[in-house]
C-alpha cells in the first residue's frame, strides 16, 4: 500500500511540476517562436521589395520582358465531331 502511495506522489508530484514550469516558459517560448515567424516572413518578402524598388529606379515609358511566352508550334486538333440529337420523350 506505501508503494502505491508513493507512484501516486510522484506522478502528481511531476505532473504539477511541469505544470508550474510549462507556465514559466511558455512566455519566453511564444516570444522566441514570434521573433522566428518575423524572421521567416521578412525573408520571405524581401525579394519581393528589392523588386519594386529597383523597377521604380527604371525610366519611366522603358519596357523590359522578365519571362519570354513558350512557341507552340503544334497545331491544336480537333478531338471527335459535332453529332446533333433531338431528344425522346
Amino acid at each position: 500500500m506505501m508503494t502505491f502511495l508513493k507512484t501516486v506522489l510522484i506522478i502528481l508530484l511531476v505532473y504539477f511540476g511541469l505544470k508550474f514550469l510549462i507556465r514559466l516558459a511558455a512566455p519566453f517560448l511564444m516570444k522566441y517562436m514570434a521573433k522566428k515567424a518575423g524572421e521567416r516572413f521578412e525573408k520571405a518578402f524581401q525579394g519581393n521589395f528589392n523588386d519594386t524598388q529597383n523597377a521604380s529606379k527604371e525610366k519611366e515609358g522603358k519596357v523590359s520582358i522578365d519571362k519570354m511566352p513558350r512557341k507552340d508550334n503544334k497545331h491544336r486538333q480537333e478531338v471527335g465531331e459535332y453529332v446533333e440529337y433531338e431528344e425522346i420523350e
